[in-house]
């Protein structure tokens, strides 16, 4: 259970964060939904109060832009002001495969929103989380990481754009970031993990053009082979509340399961090169 603990997890409007706000509330956690659009948030927020009997307290919207620097240092701003603790963040917010556009911060859309956002948020969170430990961090990503590479020469996508990889390269930030934070956060009492969901029935693939014609296949397909957002979202709730992962640092699951990851996604140097680059991109001085 979950009594007494407070969650940030972003881009809980749909899909699977909004599935692993619903399961992290019915353990009796407290929810803040960290989300771009909070219209959207608001009703997802009113359906979950409706399927899980939580009150306003206990699910709590926020507005929050990761393709935004400021909007992130708003948001973290207001959390240390009014938050005594922070038991677990859950950076599960992503964009998949739009067409080439820049972040307010003049980012490619993809890696701003999916990787330095979350990394800016996690380190101006990463004191709050501390005050309260032991808590948890918990990062997803994808197994598409494993079609991507990190060239450091073309992290914006000036040079050349494919959506896909793009997309890919990403997710295998995130486990990298993940690596490279394990290792920074080594005695502190906060422990970072992350997770791959698996093929999830979400509007994530939105820019994803298909037929016309064939959509209805398509769409067939995905109820028989697709995961539900309840079940993309059990490892994360897993990661945010078991007792089988307390103590475990720096490592990647699926389906509750701890996986082995490719070695270019816990290469320590490059994790700790991209590191020190995200931190210049987002104007981080130590």
């Amino acid at each position: 259970m979950m009594n007494g603990k407070t969650v940030i997890v972003t881009g809980a409007n749909s899909g699977i964060g909004k599935a692993t706000a619903a399961g992290i509330v019915k353990l009796q956690g407290r929810v803040i939904m960290a989300c771009r659009d909070l219209s959207r948030a608001e009703e997802a927020a009113r359906e979950i109060r409706q399927e899980t009997g939580a009150n306003s307290s206990q699910l709590v919207v926020r507005q929050m832009d990761l393709a935004s620097l400021t909007s992130v240092h708003t948001f973290c701003q207001d959390i240390i002001k009014e938050e005594p603790r922070l038991d677990v963040l859950i950076n599960n917010a992503g964009i998949y495969q739009c067409p080439y556009t820049k972040t307010e911060d003049g980012f490619e859309m993809q890696f701003g929103v999916n990787h330095l956002g979350p990394f800016l948020l996690t380190h101006l969170l990463l004191d709050l989380l501390k005050q309260s430990a032991p808590s948890r961090i918990v990062v997803v990503s994808s197994k598409l990481y494993k079609h991507a590479h990190i060239n450091f020469e073309d992290l914006n996508s000036e040079q050349n754009y494919d959506k896909a990889f793009a997309y890919s390269r990403s997710k295998l930030a995130n486990l990298l970031f993940t690596c490279e934070l394990a290792h920074r956060l080594e005695g502190s009492g906060v422990s970072v993990n992350a997770l791959t969901p698996g093929i999830v029935r979400t509007n994530l693939g939105r820019h994803v053009h298909i037929p016309v014609l064939a959509k209805p296949l398509f769409n067939l397909l995905s109820w028989g082979l697709f995961k539900s957002p309840e079940e993309g979202a059990h490892t994360s709730v897993y990661l945010a509340c078991s007792s089988d992962v307390d103590g475990v640092q720096g490592k990647c699951f699926a389906d509750c399961k701890h996986q082995v990851l490719l070695d270019k996604a816990t290469d320590q140097e490059v994790a700790r090169k991209l590191w020190d680059i995200s931190e210049v991109m987002v104007g981080i001085t130590t």
